[in-house]
């Protein structure tokens, strides 16, 4: 108690800082995967990407990131094994923020699109089981996260290769593909409406108390993807084309109404993301400050100090402005070569997925997510379209991701464990 007490300032201090750095390290890896398919298919050049992310994730993170969060990311570890020893959960907390930050760092540099939640769940085991106790982890729930590294990306996948193979049958494989495009896209922007709607309903509104129902939101979302489709008729009419000109053009023409259905998705799923990955650098850092200002009590939940949240959303677009590219590259062009169509059908896929999961409690993570559905649609034009050596490495980054956490976090507890506690 007396650490905290003596030095609760600083700890503060070095957790914000963390907290940003982590931040950063999300809006360099994670955020950049999201625009990745917008960036690769050349729906958006990387400018825009960046432009749009920056107002939607910062706009989900601060707008619906939380007035409350849980203190300790999907209950990894439990807060019993710290009532008597808060400063170890405040060192913990603080050195779990730096060695996810430093991960992220590390795989954004090499091009590695990893999972930010699973970065920092790392760290937290890491340093509860090592630091504190074994028995402090509910490893129940780690064995669901390794889980979920062969389950997200094979839904996801499947869902890609479905919606892909359905534009194939409809509208590309057809004697008339503008007439069909015409015909079917709306349908295709009615479903992207509902699922982003009900993405951003279940995901981000939650935050910001505004809570629906599940009839609610799906009523909701049925109403907004009416209205989507119905302008999607009224767009698609107003596309100037020359019925006379060859297929080629017209297969050409079809890809512009994907791509201007692409930034729609890149938008939603940007808002989405914002809300829900911001807990992963601001929930660490609002227990640090939730266990200083109680004097070493321990909340379940925090509530959060005005300027966590814009220090998260603030970090998250410094980090996909300065360092986002590479993932971005990987995402886009690296797996596989990706149209405006394909790209759409990884987004929706993975936004999919993500309504699934957050439905179910299942343990997920955009990334994998999305890396699912990008595969899904090149396998969809057959494994030798997919670049097996990308893939590869993207695989061991994924399992590299829980133990280069857990390590990180271990030196850095103990380092500041000396320097604090002596």
């Amino acid at each position: 108690m007396d650490i905290i007490a003596n030095y609760g300032f600083e700890l503060v201090l070095l957790a914000g800082l963390f907290g940003f750095f982590m931040a950063w390290g999300i809006g360099a890896n994670d955020v950049a995967n999201a625009m990745g398919t917008s960036v690769g298919s050349k729906a958006l050049t990387i400018k825009q990407a960046i432009l749009i992310a920056m107002v939607f994730e910062f706009a989900g993170a601060y707008l619906a990131g939380g007035e409350v969060t849980s203190t300790i990311r999907k209950g990894i570890i439990d807060a019993a094994y710290f009532v008597d020893t808060p400063e170890l959960l405040v060192f913990g907390m603080v050195a779990s923020l730096l060695a996810a930050g430093i991960w992220l760092l590390v795989a954004s540099y090499l091009g590695w699109p990893v999972s930010t939640t699973h970065s920092i769940v790392g760290a937290i085991v890491g340093f509860a089981a090592v630091g504190v106790s074994a028995d402090a982890v509910t490893w129940s729930k780690v064995g669901g996260i390794v889980g979920s590294w062969v389950i997200t990306p094979l839904i996801s996948g499947i869902f890609a290769y479905m919606i892909f193979m359905s534009a194939q049958k409809f509208i590309f494989n057809t004697n008339d593909p503008l007439t069909n495009a015409k015909r079917y896209v709306p349908v295709y922007m009615a479903l992207a409406g509902f699922i982003l709607s009900l993405v951003t309903i279940k995901k981000g509104l939650k935050h910001i108390g505004i809570h629906f129902s599940t009839s609610e939101a799906m009523l909701l979302s049925i109403a907004i993807a009416v209205v989507v489709g119905i302008l999607g008729v009224i767009a698609i009419k107003r596309l100037k084309v020359d019925p006379a000109a060859d297929k080629k053009m017209h297969y050409a023409s079809v890809e512009k109404v994907f791509a201007i259905l692409m930034v729609v998705t890149a938008c939603c799923m940007a808002f989405a993301h914002g809300s829900n990955d911001v807990a992963n650098a601001i929930g660490p850092l609002a227990a640090v400050v939730s266990i200083v200002e109680n004097g070493g009590e321990i909340a379940k939940k925090s509530t959060l100090v005005w300027w966590i949240l814009p220090l998260g959303g603030i970090g998250i677009v410094a980090g996909l402005a300065i360092f986002g590219r590479r993932v971005m590259a990987t995402i886009g062009q690296g797996i596989t070569h990706l149209t405006p169509s394909r790209g759409f059908a990884a987004e929706l896929a993975a936004a999919t997925t993500v309504v699934l999961a957050s439905s179910t409690g299942l343990p997920i993570s955009t990334t994998q997510t999305l890396v699912g559905a990008v595969l899904g649609v090149g396998m969809a034009r057959g494994i030798a379209a997919l670049n097996m050596g990308v893939i590869r490495n993207i695989v061991i980054s994924w399992v590299v991701t829980l133990p280069a956490g857990a390590g990180l976090s271990i030196c850095i507890f103990y380092m500041l464990k000396g320097i604090f506690a002596g």
